[in-house]
Formats: C-alpha cells, sequence, structure tokens
C-alpha cells in the first residue's frame, strides 16, 4: 500500500516540532499564523462551492441527511461505547481525544477527492462535506458541551463565536467573493491544494509545539498509543462497513453510496485542530492526538478503497433474463443473450 506524501510531511511536522518546538514569542507568532491559515482555508471552501451546487445539494437532502446522521450521532454513539475501554486499552485523556474525535465534522477536500477516483457522486460529496462543516461549526461545540463537559473546558457564547469567526465567517466571505474569484480559484486549485495542505501543517507544529513546551507527550505511552490505534482501526472499519452497506439498504445507487462512504466514515483535521485549540485550551494537544492519527489513517484505508471502486462495474442494475423464445421464434434466426 503506497504511503502518500502528505502522511510523511505530518510526521515530519511533528518531529520538528519535538525537536524544535516554537517557544515564548515565536509560539505567538506560530499562533496567529495557524489561525489566519485556518480562516483562509475555510475562505478557500467557500469561493470553490458554487452557489448553484449549494442549492441542487439541498434536493438530495435524503443523502445529505444520511451522511450527518453518520458523522453527528453514529460516531458520538461509538465514542461513549469506547469509554468502557478506560483503563484497560486507553487513559481517561486519550479517551476524552477520542471522544471529540468523533464529534468533529467531515472532510471537504479528501471526501472530494476519493469520491472522483472511486466515480462517485462528486457533486453530492461537494455539498456533504460542506455541510458537514458548516453544521460542526454549531453542533460539535454543543456535543462537546454536553458529552465532554468540564474536560473541554465547559461551553461558552465566547467560544463559539471564536469558532463562528475563524471558520463560518471566512466561508461565508468565498461564498460573497466568489463572484470575482471564483474562476481564478477554478484555475489554480492545485496551486491552492498546496495552500490548503500548509495551512494543516501549520496548525499541527503550533498544537505539538504546544504540548512539548507543557510536557504533555510523556504521559503517552508506546503501547498506549499502539492502544488507541486499534481502537481507531475498529471505529474506523465499522463505519466504512456501515456506511457502504447502509447506503445500500436505504436504496441509494452505487454513485451515492461512495459519496455516502467517503464523506460519511471520515474526520476533519482542518476543523478539528482550531476546535480543540479554543474549546480544550491549553490541554488541545493531547486532546487532538487521536484526530491526527485517525486522519492518517482514514487517508491511507480511504486511498485503497477508492482505487478498488474505481474498477467496479459502472451499475449494479441487474437486469432479468429474457423470456425464453417460443416456439414460433424457432428457427427463425432469433437468439437470446
Amino acid at each position: 500500500m503506497p504511503i502518500d506524501p502528505y502522511i510523511l510531511l505530518l510526521l515530519g511536522t511533528v518531529g520538528l516540532a519535538a525537536l524544535f518546538p516554537a517557544r515564548g514569542t515565536g509560539a505567538d507568532i506560530a499562533s496567529g499564523a495557524s489561525t489566519a491559515a485556518i480562516a483562509f482555508l475555510f475562505f478557500l471552501y467557500g469561493a470553490r462551492l458554487s452557489t448553484r451546487e449549494a442549492l441542487d445539494g439541498l434536493k438530495h437532502w435524503r443523502l445529505h441527511g444520511t451522511v450527518l446522521a453518520c458523522t453527528f450521532v453514529i460516531f458520538p454513539l461509538l465514542g461513549l461505547a469506547a469509554r468502557g475501554l478506560v483503563p484497560v486499552l486507553l487513559t481517561h485523556p486519550l479517551y476524552q481525544g477520542l471522544l471529540f474525535l468523533t464529534l468533529v465534522p467531515s472532510t471537504i477536500q479528501s471526501s472530494i477527492a476519493f469520491t472522483s477516483i472511486a466515480r462517485g457522486n462528486v457533486p453530492a460529496a461537494i455539498c456533504a462535506g460542506s455541510f458537514s462543516s458548516l453544521v460542526g461549526i454549531v453542533i460539535t461545540p454543543l456535543l462537546a458541551a454536553a458529552l465532554l463537559g468540564s474536560s473541554a473546558g465547559g461551553f461558552s457564547a465566547d467560544s463559539l463565536v471564536q469558532i463562528v469567526l475563524q471558520l463560518l465567517v471566512p466561508f461565508l466571505a468565498g461564498q460573497l467573493l466568489r463572484r470575482w474569484i471564483g474562476g481564478f480559484v477554478t484555475r489554480h486549485k492545485k496551486v491552492l491544494g498546496l495552500v490548503d495542505r500548509g495551512s494543516i501543517l501549520l496548525v499541527v507544529y503550533t498544537a505539538f509545539s504546544e504540548g512539548m513546551v507543557q510536557g504533555i507527550w510523556h504521559q503517552v505511552s508506546p503501547v498506549q498509543l499502539g492502544g488507541l490505534l486499534v481502537v481507531e482501526a475498529v471505529v474506523l472499519a465499522v463505519m466504512l462497513a456501515l456506511t457502504w452497506y447502509g447506503g445500500k439498504a436505504l436504496r441509494f445507487d452505487r454513485e451515492d453510496r461512495i459519496a455516502i462512504q467517503f464523506a460519511g466514515s471520515k474526520k476533519s483535521l482542518a476543523s478539528g485542530l482550531p476546535m480543540a485549540s479554543v474549546l480544550f485550551g491549553a490541554h488541545a494537544s493531547l486532546a487532538v492526538l487521536p484526530l491526527m492519527l485517525f486522519h492518517q489513517m482514514q487517508l491511507m484505508v480511504c486511498a485503497v478503497i477508492a482505487k478498488r471502486r474505481s474498477h467496479d462495474p459502472q451499475t449494479e442494475i441487474v437486469k432479468p433474463a429474457p423470456a425464453a423464445p417460443s416456439r414460433t421464434a424457432v428457427g427463425t434466426g432469433s437468439r437470446s443473450r
């Protein structure tokens, strides 16, 4: 299984933060830069999403409702079920991070990319990822307040305002300016894709630098990390199976099932990191560790699945066999297929 170079960059960024963490004034500069980078990232998301696509996507309400249910109902239920693994397999801090992971929105960019590779419903994936991110700006803090309580710093109007200002306002600004900059964004999507990834790398460096300075990583042993990876692998496998076979049970066609699987089984690092920094404060670095590991895992697994889906038949509809030729047709030269 090939390793995505971006995953290596993420691991390299963590290593850089471990060796050369940002301190003092450097930490303040890195924090401000990461905040601006994420705001710019969501501005680009808004500029890319066509208003017509968004309105057309609303017509496909069953698909989007299914993705939202997977993201904000089934995922959190799995997170709550993992509570039984404490302290046998997970420490309480790692469990808190795992539970937070299950509350964050779905991805946008990778959902679109994998759906396209697998020949699925790309417009649906665009809208599903965007809708999930927008809903998550409000739903994730509320769920964190209800399920994490004081460990997430407690819910406050100020924390919601910070998240809205950092994520929703730039997204809406991108939508408003799309009329003038949409063409430029579309023409330079490859270059701007580098901005996407660079923004996330900067946020990862800032979060892990803070963790190194505070000595948080000494609280996690290799055995505990191994246990966390096992739990996350099970959660990912369950969600991939539920989204695929659940979509079939709900009678979605193949293209829609692909969009549901890739949008409903993944979690967004771009949304989760800034939310964690607001909700967890000084303890955000440890809280986002499960999210970072899950993000890398989902990229590797979904890349393999998307490649295999690309070789699927164009349709899954099984046509009934034609009736046997009647006796009057025998000898006339007609044949059944």
